[in-house]
Order: structure tokens, then sequence, then C-alpha cells
């Protein structure tokens, strides 16, 4: 017996179920293509971001190992190699204090880094937290005092720490440093405590903790990443500060940017150029450790509350 022939229905129906394939195919390959095309140009740009900020310091640790004479070659390496830059940097004789300038800067970023998150931490949490009259206009002076032209400040400073003897001290470019660092602090931290749950809080309340047993134990540990960040952030705001430290500081207190600035060189009547980018690689090294240590946490304290 001859098959059943099928109605033209059933043939129209197996050709519409059958036909959309190849335009999904179609579709699938296409959007493989733009994802490919996506990740090259991720990758692409990242090769020139890290070529951009890269590129300088390079540079820099490059003509460190050049002698004098080979100051302004071109090469892409030194092809005279040398370490005298390094022994010129910490060369007293030639007036170069540049290891006690070091650890003055250490000891000046430090202290206003700690003294930044301690106050920053517990300001941001009142900000983030409680309600009370004028708290945005509060929160708006802080960020108005980051904004604030240091330069405007330095002649009111030099007054008043002559007048009452601070003149050439650490306190004199601590405090200053401290009313820079510390708006920014408290407004990062501010942005992060809000996102942080409530729900945490009242549970650690209702186990018999207090409200600062709560947040010392509870908040802050969960708060580590961004105060990482912050941390990280003031230490170099203030490892990098230039203009107040060259007018409050004397030769004990010079910071290592001051430093850098009165450097003298192996030769008479010459820039010291090579030694300046050796000070440079030299001062640039505890910030790249600093970042390579702890650069998980700084991503998480920087991307956390991006996404909900």
């Amino acid at each position: 017996m001859s098959s059943p022939v099928a109605s033209p229905q059933i043939q129209a129906g197996a050709e519409g179920v059958s036909a959309p394939a190849p335009r999904r195919t179609e579709a699938l390959k296409r959007s493989q293509r733009t994802e490919r095309w996506a990740l090259v140009r991720t990758y692409l740009s990242a090769a020139v971001i890290v070529l951009w900020c890269l590129a300088p310091f390079y540079w820099m640790a490059a003509t460190a190992f050049r002698p004098s004479d080979y100051t302004f070659e071109t090469t892409l390496w030194p092809t005279h190699p040398t370490m005298q830059n390094f022994t010129t940097a910490f060369s007293e004789d030639m007036g170069n204090h540049f290891a006690r300038a070091l650890m003055n800067s250490v000891i000046i970023s430090a202290a206003t880094t700690v003294f930044a998150l301690v106050v920053g931490v517990f300001a941001a949490y009142a900000l983030a937290r409680l309600e009370f009259p004028f708290k945005g206009m509060v929160l708006g002076f802080i960020l108005g005092a980051s904004m604030f032209p240091g330069v405007a400040l330095i002649t009111p400073l030099f007054k008043l720490f002559t007048d009452i003897g601070w003149m050439g001290t650490y306190q004199a470019l601590i405090i200053p440093s401290i009313s820079f660092v510390l708006p920014l602090t408290v407004y990062t931290l501010t942005s992060f405590f809000r996102e942080l749950p409530w729900e945490l809080e009242e549970a650690a309340r209702i186990d018999g903790c207090s409200p600062a047993q709560a947040f010392i134990k509870v908040m802050l540990p969960l708060a580590a990443p961004a105060v990482f960040t912050t941390a990280i952030l003031a230490f170099i705001a203030s490892w990098n500060e230039f203009l107040i430290a060259s007018v409050l500081s004397d030769d004990k207190t010079q910071t290592v940017t001051v430093a850098i600035a009165k450097f003298a060189g192996a030769l008479p009547h010459q820039e010291p150029y090579t030694a300046v980018m050796a000070a440079g690689t030299i001062v640039t090294i505890p910030l790249v450790i600093l970042v390579l240590v702890f650069q998980r946490r700084i991503v998480s304290g920087l991307t956390t509350g991006s996404v909900k």
C-alpha cells in the first residue's frame, strides 16, 4: 500500500517549524562575533590605559639608571647603566637629606591617614545611618572643604604657626594634611555605609549587642574593603603633598617632595635630572607596593555598592 500523502496544512506547519532554524543559527553566530569583538575592544582599551599609565614611570626608572652624560639619550633602556644616581640621592655631602625626608613623609602620611580614618569612619557612619537636621548641608560643607584651594591657606597658616611656634614641626604639616584628607575619607565612606544592609545591625542588637558593639563587631568588618581603599587614597594624597610642606617645613621636617625639589647634582651648574628620577623611583615604590598588596581589597572597595 502506498503511504498516505500529507495534507497541505501539515506540510506548511512542518516548513514553518523548520524554517526559523537557519535564522537562529545566523543570529547565534552574529551574537558570538559581537561578543568576540567586545572582548577584543576591552583588551585593547586595557592595554592602552596600562601603557599610558606605565610609560612615564618606565621612562623615569630608565633615566634613573643613566649616567649624567647620557641624561637625554632616547633609547628605550639605559646603554650605560649605573647606580650612581641613587647614591647621589642619598648623599648628605651634597646636601641631599633624602633618607631623613623619607622618614618624615612616612610619619606625616601615616599619622594623617590614621587620624582621618578614626574620625572619618564614625563621621561617615553617622551621616549614612542617622537622621538629623541639616544632614545634607553638613555633607555639602564637607565636600566643599575638599575643593578649597590650598594656596589660599598658606599665608594664614604661616602666620598662625609662626605666632604659636609650630613652624618646622610635624604638627604644622599633619594638621593641614588632615584638613584635606578628612573630607575625602568622610565622603567615600559615607557612600559605602549607605549600601550596607540595616538588617545585620538590627539582628546584632536583637542578639544583645549594644549599638557600639553592633557597629564594631558587625558593620566595621563589612566595611573593611572601603576602609582599606580610603586609607590608600588618604596615604597617597598626604605622601604627594608639596605646596604646604614647602612653606611650613624646614630642613629637619621636609618631606620627600620638598627634598627632591632641592636636590643638588654631582656636577656643578647642571640640573640633577637623573638624581631626581632616581629619587622619584624610590618614592613611587612604597605606593606601588601598597597597591599590589591590597589590590583585592581596593578593587572590592571601589566596586562595592555599584551593583545591587
